[in-house]
C-alpha cells in the first residue's frame, strides 16, 4: 500500500477508531501513540549490478502502557497528525507504506498492511510481516544466480514431500 492510499482510507472512516492487529488476535493496546513518521530514501546495488532507489514511509506506533485509554484515536485524529506532519516534511504519495511497532512480547519491526476491515466501529488495519526478495531476479532472471543450487550445498538426497 503507498502513503496516499493510506491516507485517503482515513478519510472515508473519519469517526472509526484506528486498530491495529499486529499479529492474528494481536492488538496494539488503545493507549497507543503515532510516534513518529520517517520518510526513508533508499539507495541501494542488487546482486545482478543494477542500482535501485525507492523511497518507504513509516509511522511508528508506540504502545506506552496497557489500559489507559478504552477507545483508539479516531482516523480523523490520525490523519491531523499526519497533516502536521506534512506541513513540516514533504512526503511522496507514491511511497510504500509502513507500519513500525513493537511491545515487550513483539520484537519492533516494519510490518506491511496486509487488509484494511471495518469492523463495528473500528478501522482495522490487519498487519504483517515484511520478506526479503532478490530484486535481480524480479527485474530480470538472467540478471545473476541469487540461489544456490541444491546440489551445491551438499545436502543429503530426500525425498519431497
Amino acid at each position: 500500500m503507498n502513503w496516499q492510499t493510506f491516507k485517503d482510507t482515513l478519510l472515508l472512516y473519519p469517526e472509526a477508531n484506528l486498530q491495529f492487529e499486529y499479529a492474528p488476535q494481536k492488538w496494539v493496546d488503545a493507549s497507543y501513540h503515532l510516534t513518529e513518521i520517517k520518510q526513508i530514501d533508499i539507495h541501494s546495488v542488487d546482486c545482478g549490478g543494477k542500482s535501485n532507489e525507492w523511497q518507504e514511509i513509516v509511522l511508528q506506533v508506540w504502545e506506552p502502557y496497557q489500559g489507559a485509554e478504552e477507545k483508539a484515536m479516531t482516523a480523523e485524529k490520525a490523519f491531523k497528525i499526519i497533516e502536521m506532519v506534512e506541513q513540516n516534511l514533504a512526503l511522496n504519495s507514491n511511497a510504500e507504506f509502513k507500519i513500525e511497532f513493537g511491545n515487550i512480547k513483539f520484537p519492533i519491526q516494519q510490518l506491511l498492511i496486509a487488509d484494511i476491515i471495518l469492523e463495528g466501529h473500528n478501522l482495522v488495519l490487519k498487519l504483517t510481516n515484511d520478506k526479503t526478495q532478490c530484486k535481480a531476479l524480479l527485474t530480470d532472471e538472467t540478471a545473476c544466480d541469487c540461489a544456490p543450487k541444491v546440489a551445491d550445498l551438499n545436502l543429503p538426497q530426500v525425498s519431497c514431500c
